[in-house]
């Protein structure tokens, strides 16, 4: 399992967090990746979406604190204004070792991360 590493993403733009991780996936492929972007990440991202798996737990690189286990988007029955309706719904799943975190910090961060996917122009401020 490769798992190349952006750092200080906290300080950070959108943009630059997608310029360098196209980077990072170009390298990947190539297999030009230097020791140090191997090394030192606290968080993972597992995204099997891609491949139309609607959901997933995603097994902890130790020694990170977590990963998160992101599925497909599909079209599901939802509730808009009292009335049914097609919306798209994804499901993630965190996995979060106990020893690192607890399970209400994990909560927050989920609660946080549907509120950015509902409304993503939060990412931009």
């Amino acid at each position: 399992l490769i798992t190349p590493v952006l750092r200080d993403c906290h300080q950070k733009s959108l943009s630059q967090i997608a310029v360098e991780a196209r980077d990072l996936v170009e390298r990947t492929r190539t297999r030009k990746l230097r020791a140090q972007e191997l090394s030192g990440a606290t968080f993972s991202i597992s995204n099997l979406g891609m491949f139309d798996v609607a959901d997933f737990s995603a097994i902890i690189n130790p020694p990170e604190g977590a990963i998160l286990a992101v599925g497909a988007i599909a079209d599901k029955a939802v509730v808009v204004d009292g009335r049914l309706a097609v919306g798209k719904q994804m499901r993630v799943t965190l996995s979060c070792d106990h020893r690192v975190m607890d399970g209400a910090m994990g909560a927050r961060f989920l609660a946080d991360l549907k509120a950015l996917l509902e409304a993503p122009l939060g990412l931009l401020v």
